[in-house]
């Protein structure tokens, strides 16, 4: 068992975006291999040092080759990914005459591809294959050399380095890796030109038949090479016959599909409390029908209970009912989302998740969308408002909890940011229940210099750590702070925290509770519920009143229309805007408290 073995199973490269996802990399393919980790020991992402383990003091390089492969070795166990790659790379040249060179160009491969460096991985696995084709692990190597060519959508390269696998090496993992990046070619002159140069390869046929089927993207002139595709591979007929495709055509009238876990076969108090979030949400809804019934614009609104579970969800999409609706909203859980997402793009139908912030959920599926910004999004816009804001002049530091969605903004950030000029100095991880953890994240910051420090979670423990840490630097040199806007409701925070110069706030879900819109919807909600409206009920309200307005505008396929329609103004909130294909709300709301008034300032 090799190395990459024991690291893809399970395939946590498909889940992370990173052939290489735990610390076990640091191991060097000659040494004993450590034991798989146990489950659920998180393949963590691959942008930052854990921040539990901080940073050594930097220390001279050794001048002994295999201290400084040892060396290297510890930096990219501990995670510190760009000083192992600096230490591991001089010793992988010829010139170096190092016994271990193979193995110093592997891990300074490895420690790239943890940086996503993806053009300087590729070059040292080149220079392993050429100056070290001996390498008793060189399967390894061209498994990560097909990823790195894969990242950089050189399909051809990617294809044709995994061809030279070995028939028994990595057979499930290679085929996992085409399945996952191929089905990114956009360009129909790359899949022709790939399917000709690799005319046996299956998953390559699968997932071309896929992308005209299912992609939508077939033609008359297609169907030859298709029932080719098909009779040669043995593919579903069935699966692969491609549907009519959807006509923007107007109806008088709508028919949507909610599909939430109401759980109603469990009426105990304690399930009722767990889910009235579903419960407001659905009210929102159902008073979004009621004003677009009142402008004209009939839908008629078909409840489905989902429960908890993904088999009563697949129970429902059983009915045959489910496949004439317009358009389908939910469900809230992730497991199901998937599945009714692929539901929606096989027939055709589009969906709307009402709260998820995961952009994979919607990624290549252009039936799928979600209401809210993706975490992504929102550190893609939260850097381009640094620096406007603060400038590039100094560097910013970003703090994130140790989640999917925290390191898929943190990434986001810092890669807009430095795109534009803009450079991080320090990217930390932490889990915010471990004190030892959050501690190391805030400690050994230089603040001095830095001109903003970015604090991404919604932990009630991680505000006032980050205030403390942030107001204990001298006013002039303070930088600038922006964090969660759901800081505000932490009741450990003050407000005048807040609305001190320099604290900017991240709110996607920000509306002005003193505008007309919302006063018109609350005195509406409290005439029917005899409540006030909740955040979760006014979601569902704009949700609706969005998606509803376009389907009257446009016909229930109106993905192109919202394409080119650029930022609409929300009843509630600030907006949704849909432009150039994205499927992921862009309008990401950035406040500044001023005068004990929350002000938009992006």
């Amino acid at each position: 068992m090799t190395l990459v073995s024991l690291l893809c199973r399970p395939l946590r490269w498909v889940a992370a975006g990173l052939l290489l996802a735990t610390p076990a990399l640091a191991q060097t393919p000659a040494q004993p291999k450590p034991a798989p980790p146990a489950a659920g020991a998180a393949a963590r992402p691959a942008s930052a040092p854990p921040a539990a383990r901080p940073k050594p003091a930097p220390t001279a390089p050794a001048a002994d080759p295999a201290a400084r492969y040892r060396s290297g070795k510890t930096q990219l166990d501990q995670g510190h990914y760009a000083a192992a790659a600096a230490l591991l790379e001089p010793l992988a040249q010829p010139a170096a005459r190092f016994a271990r060179a193979a193995d110093a160009a592997y891990l300074a491969a490895v420690a790239y591809a943890r940086l996503k460096q993806w053009p300087e991985a590729e070059q040292m696995l080149n220079l392993l294959r050429t100056e070290y084709p001996a390498y008793p692990n060189l399967p390894d190597a061209l498994l990560l050399q097909g990823q790195a060519s894969f990242e950089q959508e050189d399909y051809d390269t990617a294809l044709k380095t995994l061809a030279q696998l070995p028939a028994d090496k990595f057979g499930p993992e290679r085929e996992a890796m085409k399945a996952t990046y191929l089905p990114r070619i956009k360009e129909r002159s790359t899949w022709q030109r790939n399917l000709r140069r690799y005319p046996d390869d299956a998953t390559l046929a699968r997932a071309y038949a896929e992308n005209l089927v299912i992609g939508g993207t077939f033609t008359d002139a297609d169907r030859p090479q298709l029932d080719a595709l098909i009779s040669r591979f043995s593919l579903d007929r069935t699966r692969y016959t491609p549907r009519p495709r959807a006509v923007v055509a107007k109806k008088p009238s709508y028919n949507v599909a909610v599909l939430l876990p109401f759980e109603l076969n469990d009426p105990s108090w304690q399930n009722i409390r767990k889910n009235q979030f579903v419960t407001d949400l659905y009210a929102g809804l159902r008073l979004a029908q009621d004003s677009l019934q009142r402008a004209g614009r009939p839908l008629q609104i078909f409840a489905y209970d989902t429960g908890a579970d993904t088999l009563t969800l697949k129970q429902v999409l059983a009915l045959p009912e489910l496949a004439g609706m317009d358009l389908l909203i939910g469900p809230v859980y992730k497991s199901g989302a998937k599945l009714l997402g692929r539901y929606a793009r096989e027939h055709q139908i589009v969906c709307v998740n009402p709260l998820s912030q995961d952009a994979d959920l919607v990624f290549d599926n252009p039936w799928h969308y979600l209401f809210a910004p993706s975490t992504a999004t929102q550190g893609r816009v939260a850097a381009q408002f640094a620096l406007t804001a603060f400038g590039a002049g100094r560097p910013g530091i970003v703090l994130h909890e140790d989640s999917k969605d925290d390191a898929a903004f943190a990434n986001a950030y810092k890669a807009a940011y430095e795109a534009d000029g803009g450079k991080i100095s320090a990217l930390r991880r932490f889990d915010p229940d471990v004190d030892e953890s959050l501690n190391a994240a805030l400690t050994g910051l230089d603040l001095t210099n830095a001109s903003h420090l970015v604090v991404y979670s919604d932990n009630r423990r991680v505000g006032p750590a980050a205030f403390r840490l942030w107001q204990q630097q001298p006013a002039a040199t303070r930088p600038a702070l922006l964090c969660p806007g759901s800081w505000l409701d932490n009741a450990r925070l003050d407000v005048g925290q807040f609305a001190a110069p320099g604290v900017y706030m991240l709110q996607p879900k920000y509306y002005d509770e003193q505008g007309p819109g919302f006063r018109r919807f609350r005195q509406l909600y409290l005439q029917r519920q005899h409540l006030p409206p909740s955040l979760f009920a006014s979601q569902g309200f704009e949700l609706l009143m969005y998606f509803g307005t376009a389907l009257f505008q446009y016909g229930p396929a109106f993905q192109t229309n919202l394409a080119s329609a650029g930022a609409v103004p929300g009843a509630i909130f600030e907006g949704q805007n849909y432009t150039g294909g994205t499927h992921d709300n862009q309008v990401v709301p950035i406040i500044k408290l001023n005068n004990l008034e929350l002000q938009v300032v992006r």
